[in-house]
């Protein structure tokens, strides 16, 4: 079974639409569907927004249904010149660029309890997911996705995040799941269509772009699970 994460129902109606025998579940207030997709078993949720929501239903995934990998799906600013509106960035890492214990001397993004500020997602979903968007012809590039609960709409913030962690995009769940794969030894990746700049821009480009971008990413998915 594969599970599949998004933050937002925009990011997720259009695939759940593909679910044959589709099963409901709600556990913590979090919808669970299960069932067969492009011939593959999966389990679905639409976790919230934010590091805690994310969290929590990837445990909860994890848990209940015992995944063999996660993937999590969606929409995200941009934080190179190669990644514009409509392509797509694809997890090697990722990192929690609001995590700062730094004046206690340790580096920025830093996880306590497990000692790492980058982590490594799954190599073989990652290529994978590159190879598929290839053959669909979309713009990708892989690198370190940066979450955090904040939505970026800064230049200064932005080049922060991109200075201190070389980081291509950021959203706001990503790295939550990835550490709660990690702790659980679940293989995952992040999947993100590019919805908006993450500069000055985004408040006017992402409300524009997001149907579109998240429909991108599914188009990616399915042609994934068909593979």
């Amino acid at each position: 079974m594969i599970g599949i994460i998004a933050a937002m129902n925009v990011e997720m109606d259009s695939l759940r639409s593909h679910i044959e025998n589709p099963v409901s579940e709600t556990i913590s207030g979090i919808r669970f569907v299960s069932g067969t997709l492009e011939g593959r078993e999966v389990v679905t949720a639409v976790c919230g927004i934010g590091k805690v929501f994310a969290a929590l239903c990837a445990q909860t995934m994890i848990l209940r249904y015992h995944p063999e990998c996660i993937i999590n799906t969606g929409v995200a600013g941009t934080l190179t010149n190669d990644l514009g509106v409509g392509s797509v960035a694809i997890s090697s890492a990722v990192v929690q660029h609001d995590m700062d214990s730094s004046p206690l001397g340790d580096p920025v993004g830093l996880i306590s309890g497990i000692n790492k500020v980058s982590l490594p997602a799954d190599d073989t979903l990652t290529g994978q997911l590159s190879a598929c968007a290839k053959v669909l012809g979309i713009r990708t590039r892989t690198g370190v996705i940066a979450s955090g609960d904040q939505f970026i709409a800064d230049n200064a913030r932005k080049d922060a995040i991109t200075r201190t962690f070389g980081a291509i995009a950021c959203e706001m769940e990503g790295a939550a799941i990835g550490q709660v794969c990690y702790v659980n030894r679940v293989p995952f990746c992040v999947l993100r269509t590019i919805s908006d700049n993450a500069d000055g821009s985004s408040s006017s480009d992402y409300p524009t772009f997001v149907s579109m971008a998240a429909e991108q990413s599914v188009r990616l998915l399915l042609t994934f699970l068909r593979s």
